[in-house]
Parts: C-alpha cells; sequence; structure tokens
C-alpha cells in the first residue's frame, strides 16, 4: 500500500465510483470532486498527492481547473492526469500544455492507469507497504 492520497474529479457517478474502487484496492486513500469549483477547495484543503482530472465538468470546465491548480502555490506541483471521454486528437496536447502530465482516453485501462500514477509518483508498480521497523535482536540466549 502506498498510502498517497489521489483526489478523483469527476462528475459521472459509475466512473467515480469504479475508479475510487479499484485506486482503493491498488493502496490510495480517495478523496473526490463532482465539479471544477470543488476540484480546487478539495485540492487546496486535502493536498493530494496526485489529481486524476475529467474535463467535461459542470461548474468549471477541466481546462480552467487545470490553469487555476497550477497557478496556486499549495497546488502548483500537484501531478494532473487528465481522464477524459474527449476525443484525444483534440485535446491531449492542449491538456498536456495547460500542465496535465499525462492524458488518458476513457474507458480507462486500469493497468495503463495505475502504471502511469505509479510513475508520477515514483513508485514501483507493485511497491510492497513498508516494512515495520524490527526491534533488535536480543543478546541474551
Amino acid at each position: 500500500m502506498s498510502g498517497k492520497k489521489i483526489l478523483v474529479v469527476e462528475d459521472d457517478n459509475l466512473q467515480l465510483t469504479t475508479l475510487a474502487r479499484r485506486l482503493k484496492s491498488a493502496g490510495f486513500e480517495v478523496v473526490a470532486a463532482r465539479d471544477g469549483l470543488t476540484a480546487i477547495s478539495t485540492a487546496r484543503k486535502e493536498q493530494p498527492d496526485l489529481i486524476l482530472l475529467d474535463l467535461g465538468l459542470p461548474a468549471g470546465d477541466g481546462f480552467v481547473v487545470l490553469q487555476r491548480l497550477g497557478m496556486l502555490i499549495n497546488t502548483g506541483t500537484i501531478p494532473i492526469i487528465v481522464v477524459s471521454s474527449r476525443p484525444p486528437l483534440d485535446n491531449r496536447d492542449a491538456a498536456l500544455k495547460a500542465g496535465a502530465i499525462a492524458y488518458i482516453h476513457k474507458p480507462v485501462d486500469i493497468s495503463v492507469l495505475l502504471k502511469t500514477i505509479n510513475e508520477a509518483l515514483g513508485l514501483s508498480p507493485t511497491e510492497p507497504p513498508p516494512e515495520p521497523p524490527q526491534p533488535p535482536p536480543s543478546s541474551q540466549p
């Protein structure tokens, strides 16, 4: 388990539930936002290690969210992966130029998504949980 926190910004309940369940089973803590305005305030409050951002959102298009998060001091360095059903040909380059580190097209291939997340967070794909500290061996027989 990584213990890393991921903010999932997704307005579709089924997509959000599916992503959250898969991320939790991979060892991530998940927080969610369902619109652009909530995404910005949640990112500021929760300080996630990574953000998964849909582009088609109510109350603030994903590109607006991407730009605003990039401008804020306490969120400007959080890696953002865009996860969208919008055509990649039209949106991938724009998302990357706006500050996203990757663009993943829906429907999401979870293995590709987890690989991208792990790379962004500097985790190995099958990183084992940290071992608890062991007491020193006793010198008594």
